[in-house]
């Protein structure tokens, strides 16, 4: 199965686009009405019930919030971590952005529940 994303709202609409047009599910909070501007802890049981991974440079609210809900015998989602020291910034990070993702997807099969989104750093 392939992995469907929803992507944190400092993501830009456009890399799910991006995704989207290459024939993968992915979907980003900043263009869903119902979810912009959503508290985390909404975007977490979101994604956990529509089977969505969550990709996020927010790890340290959303590791505790996913791992509370474990504990909690709730239904989490995956979560695709993004390093923001790592994470390309400024002009192009859409598609720097896009090409990552579509590269962690390729290759996503069996994938850790909470995995690392790596770059290529050449160029």
């Amino acid at each position: 199965m392939t992995e469907r994303l929803l992507l944190d709202e400092h993501f830009s609409a456009e890399i799910a686009v991006i995704l989207a047009g290459a024939g993968f599910d992915v979907r980003a909070v900043a263009a869903e009405p119902a979810l912009k501007g959503r508290r985390d802890p909404d975007i977490v049981a979101y994604a956990a019930a529509e089977g969505y991974r969550i990709v996020t440079e927010n790890v340290r609210d959303f590791l505790p919030l996913v791992a509370s809900a474990r504990a909690a015998g709730e239904p989490t989602p995956a979560l695709l971590l993004v390093g923001s020291r790592h994470a390309p910034r400024g002009r192009g990070r859409t598609g720097a952005m896009a090409a990552a993702l579509r590269a962690w997807l390729a290759t996503a099969a069996g994938a850790p529940e909470e995995a690392w989104l790596s770059f290529d750093r050449r160029g």
